[in-house]
Order: structure tokens, then sequence, then C-alpha cells
């Protein structure tokens, strides 16, 4: 019913506005609704269509609401959400990108770790959980060092022979280097909506509320959940580790640490993390700065705990940072994104001829 109000409802503007396209845009992956009906409105009208990756709209539709030209020199985008098609055909969720309107590089990642179930991942926060553990540390590691947490007891009762046979084989399970769902896993594991949620996002929301402001601003950095930054094997592509988080946070759920320290100290480790991977996308071979713009989008960024985070740390390393202020950081700004892409290239195909 959804969808048929959707195509209603672009028939019915596009009367009322008297428009018709020059070209159609769609999000590039192959199974959104959206996308198939873009793609045979393209079909039946014979139009030209762009596909356009997810993150990198996210970043253009910044830049748009920024009122950053057409010809602007590559910006450094971090863009944080719980998925999106990646051009590698897996999920992307935590991605740090060199990018104009017209195209993009991948710089730097988060872990990928399996969505156990698939989008049954995105409302059952515990499978979450569970594929980190086992991505970080395995079963008998867990069980050898934090067999005295209630999380050990409920995520011991799961069907576990079947779960490990999913993670280890595939199946159903795709690889997603999603900040979103490393939110739902930390969450997950503090007791914070373990369970289920009622919708995407609630126990990342329940956990900010939950976070101590006194140990948000003023306990020891050394407390602070440390993160590390290795390269993955295959592309050589740096990426967020959070083995050392885990153990941390872990170890702090076993000393009966109280939920609000638990929350501050993540939040505050994760923009630590993500504050030096910028640093680090933004320097030359050299190790001269040759970046100094930042975008923050995604949905993650409503977390305002951490957005501000974000905008202090960066911009006392000297990045000026973009966001959006009327723009919604989440899906809702994606078509503005994907319009200004479609444009972008348009012009710069008919200058080229």
């Amino acid at each position: 019913m959804t969808y048929v109000d959707y195509q209603r409802a672009i028939s019915h503007y596009q009367l009322l506005f008297e428009h018709r396209p020059d070209q159609i845009a769609v999000d590039l992956h192959p199974e959104y609704l959206s996308s198939k009906l873009g793609r045979e409105q393209a079909n039946l009208n014979h139009l030209p269509i762009t596909e356009i990756q997810h993150h990198h709209a996210h970043l253009a539709a910044c830049l748009a609401e920024n009122g950053i030209p057409t010809n602007t020199e590559p910006v450094l985008g971090v863009i944080l959400d719980g998925l999106g098609y990646g051009e590698d055909h897996t999920i992307w969720g935590g991605e740090f990108l060199l990018a104009d309107y017209a195209g993009f590089t991948r710089l730097g990642t988060f872990k990928p770790v399996p969505m156990l179930g698939g989008t049954q991942a995105i409302k059952e926060p515990w499978r979450n959980t569970y594929a980190h553990v086992m991505a970080e540390m395995g079963w008998s590691e867990f069980a050898m060092n934090y067999s005295d947490l209630p999380l050990f007891d409920f995520l011991k009762k799961k069907p576990r022979q079947m779960l490990d046979r999913m993670l280890s084989h595939r199946i159903n399970s795709p690889l997603a280097s999603s900040c979103g769902r490393l939110f739902d896993a930390a969450a997950a594991a503090m007791g914070i909506c373990t369970e289920q949620v009622l919708h995407e996002g609630q126990a990342a929301m329940e956990m900010e509320a939950l976070v101590g402001d006194h140990i948000l601003l003023h306990e020891d950095e050394s407390l602070t959940y440390p993160f590390s930054i290795p390269r993955l094997q295959e592309s050589g592509l740096p990426y967020i580790e959070s083995l050392p988080m885990w153990q941390t946070l872990l170890d702090d759920l076993i000393l009966n640490t109280p939920i609000p320290v638990i929350a501050a100290r993540f939040h505050k480790g994760l923009a630590n993390v993500i504050c030096r991977m910028v640093k680090q996308c933004a320097q030359s071979p050299d190790g001269q700065r040759q970046h100094h713009t930042v975008v923050l989008s995604g949905g993650v960024f409503q977390n305002q705990v951490l957005f501000e985070l974000m905008i202090r740390k960066l911009e006392t390393e000297g990045f000026t940072v973009l966001s959006h202020k009327h723009v919604p950081m989440n899906d809702g700004g994606i078509t503005l994104g994907q319009a200004a892409i479609a444009a972008a290239r348009a012009l710069k195909s008919n200058n080229e001829v």
C-alpha cells in the first residue's frame, strides 16, 4: 500500500508542477523499490539513469545545503548510518570518503561485521552483540573472561550452533561496516534494548539518553574506550577496529561500572577514533595536511552527544566542518544529494563534449 501511494504521489506532483524529467537518479541498491521504479520509468520513457551510492548522496546533500558550488575541490566526508549499498556489493555504514559532487573515493571504513539474520539484526540488537563478540574474540575467549556477566548467560541461551553456522557460511549474514549496528551491539551489551526494538536506532537513542554528562566532560581521557586503526588485508583500506573497546567495555561490566559511565566512555572513544581517522585521511603521503574541510552526515549523527564531540574535536584540530541545519541528516536528505550528483555529472558530461 505504501509503495502504491508513493507511485501515486510521484504522478500527482509531476502533473501539479508540469514536470518532465531529463534523467532519473536512483540509489545504487538493486533491491530498493524506489530504485526499481526509477529504472522502470527510465526504460519506459527512454531516459538516461544515474545510479548513486548511498553515502555519496549523504555527502552531496550536505554540500548542496551549505551552498557549495559544483566545481568545488573534493572534501572529506564522515558518513555514519545503519546501512547503504556499497560499490563493492557489500553493506556500508561507517564511511570516510573524499568526494565532490561528481565522484568519490573511499578512504576508510569501520570493521565489516556480519549482520546476523540480515534485517532481523536491526530489530534484535543482541544479534549484533553476538556477531561482534564472535568477530572480535570468539566464544572461547568470551566465555573464559566474561562468564560472570548476565550478557554471557543471555547469549549462551540463544541457538548458538545455528547462529555460528550462519556466521561461518554467511547464511543471511551479510558483512556490514555499519556504525549504527556497532551502536546497537554496544547498547545491547549494556542491557539496553537487548532483546528487541520497536524502531531502528532505538537502542542507540536510549544509550545516548543515559550518557553521564560529568563523565563526558570531566573524566580522565585515559579511561575513554580505545579503538585501533589497522588495515583490511584484502584492500589495504584503513578501518576502525573495535576489539580494544570491547575488551574495556566488558571489563567495566564485570566491575559493575554504572551504565551512564560506560555510555559516556563509549561515545568519547568513538569520537576520538573518528577524529584520528579523519586526520589520517587528510594527510598527503609526505605527512602534510592536504584536505581541510570535513562533512558530517548520516543518521548516526542525529546522536547529539557524538555530533557535538565531533564538531569540537575537528574544529580544535583546525578543520572546517560542514553539517546539516535544514536538510535531514538521515535518509530524508538522500534525494537532495542524488539530484545534486546527477546534475553535476550531467554538467560535467556536457562540458566535456
